[in-house]
């Protein structure tokens, strides 16, 4: 999977990084910040959906479509589709760019809008990744394991950088019975979550 990243996927990666790093050297407000994962996080993610059961991959918080695109890796490789959605207009519409620019809209089902609404109409899915505000977390982690075969995986971010916003949530998770779960410190922290 990484060992090709196809050109197009690259490009796009650096632009947004650098867009980011632009963002933050003009102090733009946090809510205007992308706040990507950093590469590692990508990777780690990509790997865990590369081996996730077989079926397709979710996004929720789209963000500019850095994470979508290591995701898109994975279902390339794996020959599965990821649906990714993003609330955020201006954002939506670097993701639109991003994805259309990195050529892997064969994989990725991008929509603007609600993507709680969207866990709520999938009917099987193997891996959900969530990266959006924190007060939505516990219902798409609840949608998204309703979804889930025995095996299926759940990730969201944050859970090092931004556990104090939903730390309730975080403890719940990592004693639910229904998972087996983890905090990996990477990047800025990856609660995962395994279906049993």
């Amino acid at each position: 999977m990484f060992r090709d990243i196809p050109q197009a996927i690259k490009a796009t990666q650096g632009q947004l990084k650098a867009l980011e790093a632009w963002r933050k050297a003009q102090g733009m407000e946090r809510a205007r910040l992308l706040r990507q994962i950093p590469p590692e996080t990508g990777k780690l993610l990509a790997i865990l959906l590369a081996g996730a059961p077989a079926g397709d991959a979710l996004e929720v918080g789209t963000g500019a479509g850095y994470s979508g695109l290591w995701l898109a890796l994975a279902c390339r490789a794996t020959g599965r589709r990821l649906t990714t959605f993003e609330l955020d207009p201006a954002k939506a519409e670097l993701a639109r760019q991003s994805f259309a620019a990195a050529d892997v809209l064969d994989v990725v089902e991008f929509t603007e809008g609600d993507a709680l609404a969207g866990l709520t109409a999938v009917q099987a899915l193997a891996f959900c990744f969530i990266d959006a505000e924190r007060g939505m977390a516990r219902t798409a982690f609840e949608l998204a394991l309703a979804r889930l075969p025995r095996g299926g995986l759940i990730c969201v971010d944050n859970a090092i950088s931004h556990a104090a916003e939903f730390q309730d949530f975080l403890d719940d998770a990592v004693g639910d019975p229904r998972v087996d779960a983890v905090i990996v410190p990477i990047g800025s922290g990856l609660l995962v979550c395994r279906k049993v």
